[in-house]
């Protein structure tokens, strides 16, 4: 297949890629302030899970969860507060393991579009991750903060531990999944292996984690962490691009392994 004819289908995927990416982002927003809001709720702190503060669902500013975590410092709930802004957390790392997990299964590869919402489903919410570690890691506002401040923890405690479990995430998603989304999705299309690989990681580590903080803060911690998304959009474009024999190789295996030891061509379309 030439360029040529690959470009029509790489501009397809790439305006599927983005809706699927659009519409996971405004979904896993509300899910975010809404397990703030419950957690709260259990605790009773909040007398309704449902009163968050509703943002745009576009450009998902505005949103907030709607609890006092100023009434809880004060009231020396500092634990509860901790609790509460670490709840989300905790369900977006769940998923990431879950969807990493599951498309390392054979019966997962053979369904192609399935294989494609669970990809971009781990990429939102690794994105969640990563933009609270190593990027938000000393803000003293926020989730990371309130959790800080709740536990009164130094930003080390939670930065060290915290990126190195991100990064073992990343490693896996780019040096185990992506030859197998590769393979599964953009077939023998080289352009539509370009797409996933630049789209992911745009929204992994600059569309909301990076790029915000690093033009917004005057120079601190907190934009030094930010630089991190540059750093790894950059590595990741070079070392996982399509031309590299390791991704060759590892897409080769998955070709094996979906198709039981036929290393022939695989048609997933």
């Amino acid at each position: 297949m030439n360029r040529r004819q690959e470009f029509p289908g790489a501009v397809l995927y790439a305006l599927i890629a983005i809706a699927t990416v659009v519409v996971f982002s405004a979904i896993f927003v509300v899910i975010h302030e809404h397990v703030h809001s419950t957690v709260a709720f259990l605790l009773g702190h909040m007398t309704s899970p449902f009163a968050i503060e509703w943002g745009t669902p576009v450009t998902l500013e505005g949103w907030a969860e709607g609890v006092s975590y100023s009434a809880l410092f004060a009231a020396g709930q500092g634990t509860d507060a901790a609790i509460i802004a670490v709840a989300p957390l905790v369900l977006h790392a769940l998923i990431v393991i879950g969807g990493l997990y599951a498309m390392q299964s054979k019966a997962l590869a053979k369904r192609k579009w399935i294989f494609h919402c669970v990809f971009w489903l781990v990429v939102v919410n690794l994105m969640e991750l990563f933009s609270y570690m190593p990027v938000r890691a000393f803000a003293l506002h926020g989730d990371i903060g309130n959790i800080n401040h709740g536990l009164g923890l130094s930003p080390w405690v939670l930065f060290l531990p915290g990126t190195a479990l991100v990064l073992a995430g990343l490693y896996f998603l780019y040096g185990r999944v992506l030859p197998r989304m590769n393979v599964v999705v953009a077939g023998e299309s080289r352009l539509i292996r370009y797409v996933i690989l630049v789209f992911s990681a745009f929204v992994l580590f600059i569309e909301r984690s990076s790029s915000h903080t690093a033009l917004s803060v005057a120079p601190d911690m907190q934009w030094a962490t930010s630089l991190f998304g540059y750093t790894a959009f950059v590595v990741v474009l070079w070392y996982c691009r399509p031309t590299m024999p390791w991704v060759a190789g590892a897409e080769e295996a998955c070709r094996r392994e979906i198709r039981g030891g036929d290393a022939g061509s695989l048609n997933l379309f």
